[in-house]
């Protein structure tokens, strides 16, 4: 069947896109044919196409299998603002009254619906069971897969009685869907959904766009993150705590700082709650604050950073709150406070579990104190992680590859922890094997007698952070591993084994040490930007306008990148603009009218020339480093900063800006005056290039207003200013 269908047509008459990202087509096919499908694929992957597509395209309905119930709102407007029919998808779960659940009920059985999200709380429900026994299912697909695992970060244990359910409701194809699952976590879902000869797709986990910083958290953290927050002003953002009183707190504070923000946890009135994350799609606020236990599911494409107050309990938890931000593929930042004292309150918060769950509890926790201490990238830690090798070196877009350390060579470290692996039978974890080199007497050691081994307290104390360091990068060279039926427990590779009998150079960088001193965040700068800004404005505005009177996300409407398209190529027909990426033809109906109106009167207005063929318009005369600035500036981007990021000189970035104003482009740098001069002196020589000067000359200016008053520096900046004002 899978064969016969031309899918790229189906995507750009059904989405509006014209190309398919990674393996969708691939993992697509594969579910039409009605094979088992196991997809890995990062947030922001495209993982929602993979069964909503196929879904339109089989006989019956899918049944969406997700934990999060804010989430499911969101797919279904997502899902109906591409189709002309709002019975295509509904959810059913605890939201619902009767009445709206007969409704939905009705539409799946006279076959309009291609869609139903179901919570696995609603699943276990007898009557739910018995109604779906009466539908045709197409699939099932089961979103956040990992919620199956003990391992994985948010486990669910709803979610071990899916397959039973599956088959209590009648079998069909299962798909799988996770954007977090380490080797042992998949193990975990393939085995419990009995989905073993499942193909598997694997998307690489690297999000080249997000930028990851880990710094230290100091006792003026909320000075740093409202610092931070107002440089980014009107962006979309999130920060977690890890408690709800933070939470509170932190909100508090925000507010009180002039920060549109609000809170998000579970012990908030639900109503309020969902009011408080519709505000948030809706761009009524800029900041949700939430706690890392409650899931957000925020489906949100320009998510602009996202802050750990705290430290997550688990990596598998970082990627995905970390993942949230960027999903259009535009910058995303993710910067996280680190203090060791957050790792002793998570496992104080475990006491009292299980000592099964407090083993895996710990065992995350190592993993993820080890991430955040390290020096070496944070793209290849959090790549290994997941079971996927990253080859180069230096990222260029992590803090530690921003500013990396000295390496220093450490062959005989990993010598010794190798020969101490081999010694206790490949059958100990980290903390054992650095206890040992270390020589300290603790209960395990005593009571498996390692106290006797030849290499016992052969490396001083003192190195007991390098040996972690050397243990971790062993891993990601490949001469370690952790066992995946007992994880933590290390084993020797067959690359391990050689080394030990040829060893050579191994060189690592020391560990990060986290001493609380004061730091700030420093600027990042990306994204990009539409060639006709007024256009763009105006479309974002109209947008905006457009989703408050449909009570929809702005996004659900266009996203950005289809807005920026609109600003480059000016569509002025229904049919020009379903040829707009991310438009397609369901979309073009339901809401392009009024955005065709508006383009056609700007077009009319500005007499701007629309080629025919609809080609990407230029910025004349303006190069790529001089378009870059310009968004920075837009951005309000300190200048020093600025200069910083672009390798230049602060006087090489003033030529560039000199350019840029004296071709006759406006600019606003006022943001930055206002920080390093006082107003006196710059009213005074703005003053002087308004009534006195006679030429735009620097010397003269100096000269004029006296030498030890400005620095040249500060007299260009004014310059600029007044050019940019009187005559741009």
């Amino acid at each position: 069947m899978a064969q016969t269908i031309d899918l790229s047509g189906e995507l750009q008459k059904r989405f509006g896109f014209n190309t398919f990202k990674g393996n969708q087509e691939a993992i697509i096919r594969n579910v039409l044919d009605g094979k088992d499908t196991f997809v890995l694929m990062p947030t922001g992957g495209g993982k929602s196409l993979c069964y909503q597509l196929p879904s339109l395209l089989m006989e019956g309905t899918a049944i969406v299998i997700s934990p999060l119930i804010s989430l499911m709102k969101n797919q279904v407007d997502a899902m109906r603002s591409f189709s002309e029919e709002n019975g295509v998808a509904h959810f059913l779960n605890s939201s619902l009254n009767k009445a709206a659940i007969e409704m939905v009920k009705e539409d799946i059985l006279r076959n309009h619906t291609k869609l139903l999200y179901v919570a696995p709380e609603s699943l276990t429900k007898k009557e739910n069971i018995d109604f779906l026994k009466q539908v045709k299912i197409s699939f099932y697909a089961i979103d956040e897969a990992h919620c199956i695992s003990e391992w994985g970060h948010d486990f669910r244990p709803e979610y071990r009685k899916i397959r039973s359910i599956i088959n209590e409701i009648g079998v069909a194809p299962v798909i799988a869907l996770t954007a977090t699952a380490t080797p042992k976590v998949q193990h975990d879902i393939q085995k419990t959904l009995c989905m073993n000869d499942a193909t598997i797709f694997k998307s690489s986990f690297n999000r080249p766009n997000l930028y990851y910083e880990v710094r230290s958290k100091t006792k003026d953290v909320d000075k740093e993150v409202i610092k931070f927050i107002k440089s980014q002003s009107g962006k979309s953002g999130i920060i977690y705590c890890l408690s709800r009183k933070k939470v509170e707190d932190l909100t508090e504070a925000l507010q009180l700082n002039g920060i549109p923000a609000l809170p998000y946890h579970a012990g908030i009135d639900s109503v309020v709650r969902t009011e408080n994350q519709d505000k948030f799609l809706m761009e009524e606020v800029d900041v949700i604050v939430a706690t890392i236990a409650f899931g957000m599911g925020i489906d949100k494409p320009d998510v602009r950073y996202v802050i750990h107050y705290d430290i997550p309990k688990s990596l598998e938890g970082y990627y995905q709150e970390t993942g949230r931000a960027g999903r259009d593929g535009s910058e995303g930042q993710c910067i996280t406070f680190y203090s060791y004292k957050d790792i002793q309150k998570l496992e104080k918060f475990m006491q009292g579990k299980p000592i099964a769950e407090q083993e895996i509890g710990k065992q995350l926790l190592v993993e993820t104190a080890a991430y955040a201490e390290s020096s070496i990238c944070r793209r290849k830690l959090l790549l290994h992680y997941f079971g996927e090798e990253y080859t180069e070196e230096n990222c260029g877009n992590c803090d530690n590859c921003l500013n990396p350390k000295k390496e220093m060579e450490a062959q005989n470290l990993l010598c010794a922890v190798l020969e101490t692996i081999i010694a206790v039978k490949e059958k100990f974890k980290t903390e054992v094997i650095v206890d040992i080199l270390n020589g300290k007497e603790t209960a395990e050691i005593k009571s498996y007698e390692l106290n006797e081994l030849e290499m016992f307290g052969t490396i001083s104390d003192d190195d007991a952070q390098l040996l972690q360091a050397v243990i971790r990068q062993a891993m990601i060279k490949d001469y370690i591993a952790k066992e995946i039926e007992n994880y933590g427990v290390l084993k020797i590779t067959k690359a391990g084994k050689a080394y030990l009998d040829n060893p050579k150079s191994f060189k690592i960088t020391k560990d990060n040490e986290f001493n609380e001193e004061e730091n700030e965040i420093p600027q990042r700068i990306g994204g990009s930007c539409a060639v006709d800004p007024v256009l763009f404005s105006m479309l974002k505005d109209l947008r905006k306008k457009m989703s408050k009177h449909l009570e929809l996300p702005p996004f659900v409407i266009f996203q950005d990148p289809s807005l920026e398209a609109m600003a480059t190529t000016y569509p002025i027909s229904i049919e020009e603009l379903q040829n707009i990426p991310g438009v397609g033809q369901g979309k073009a109906k339901r809401y392009g009218d009024d955005f065709i109106k508006l383009i056609k009167t700007h077009v009319e207005e500005n007499d701007i020339e629309r080629p025919e063929d609809l080609r990407v318009r230029t910025v004349a005369n303006k190069s790529k480093l001089k378009i870059s600035i310009i968004q920075a500036i837009d951005r309000k981007v300190a200048l020093d900063d600025l200069a910083e990021s672009r390798g230049l000189e602060i006087e090489e970035l003033l030529d560039e800006i000199d350019a840029i104003v004296y071709s006759g482009t406006k600019i606003n740098i006022d943001y930055f005056l206002e920080e390093i001069i006082d107003s006196d002196r710059l009213e005074e020589a703005f003053d002087y290039f308004k009534n006195t000067a006679k030429t735009d000359n620097i010397q003269d200016a100096l000269v004029a207003l006296g030498e030890d008053d400005y620095t040249e520096s500060e007299m260009r900046l004014i310059r600029i200013k007044f050019l940019s004002e009187m005559g741009n």
